[in-house]
């Protein structure tokens, strides 16, 4: 998938369990592992925001999109 979640990288950079951020924003920790471990298919602008203002970031800090090559190359 062209879009690489980076949860685990702010987290660690914040010092903050998954629980801690499960709690802060009120999402259940089995969909933030979902989240977190990319396999997550679409995220709520709302939940977005939720984990921006906890963690003190921009929505670009945890989501980055690489594509994919064309083929033939």
């Amino acid at each position: 998938m062209p879009i690489t979640v980076h949860l685990d990288d702010v987290l660690a950079r914040r010092r903050m369990s998954l629980t801690d951020l499960s709690q802060a924003v009120d999402i259940t920790l089995a969909n933030l592992s979902i989240l977190k471990t990319g396999k997550a298919k679409a995220i709520r602008f709302s939940t977005l925001e939720a984990i921006c203002a906890v963690l003190d970031c921009q929505p670009g800090d945890l989501l980055s999109f690489q594509p994919d090559e064309p083929p033939g190359r």
